[in-house]
């Protein structure tokens, strides 16, 4: 795994904890009057980096190496989107929960990816004989 994808994973999981905390205040929130749902949105622009959908055709393009250079920012908004539950506020535990959910396991992935790639660079620097 490039240097590049580790870098991205790192970001990525960094966006994923700030993702977590605004799920939290969301379901903290949750019987607040008048309290509009946030969401953040950054997975997107993510999947397409890690995809490889951005790529160099040409010598003179200037290859990205890092979320920073995409821009990724933890872009959090208030999300109208859905109608008041229950005349109280906007926010589905439902929802809020399965987004904790997909939260995790994009975590445990990454978290995963990143550790397998230091185990093969331990093994790279024993000599593979241990």
């Amino acid at each position: 795994m490039a240097a590049t994808n580790i870098k991205l994973l790192e970001n990525y999981i960094g966006q994923l904890a700030t993702k977590n905390k605004v799920i939290s205040q969301n379901i903290a929130n949750i019987g607040t009057e008048g309290y509009v749902r946030q969401n953040i949105k950054f997975q997107d622009m993510f999947e397409s980096e890690l995809n490889g959908s951005i790529k160099k055709t040409n010598s003179r393009h200037i290859q990205l190496s890092s979320a920073d250079d995409l821009g990724i920012k933890n872009n959090i908004f208030l999300d109208k989107s859905k109608e008041p539950n229950g005349g109280i506020n906007n926010v589905d535990i439902e929802t809020e929960m399965a987004e904790l959910a997909e939260n995790a396991i994009n975590f445990k992935f990454s978290s995963k990816k990143i550790a397998g790639h230091f185990q093969q660079l331990r093994e790279v620097i024993k000599g593979g004989n241990s």
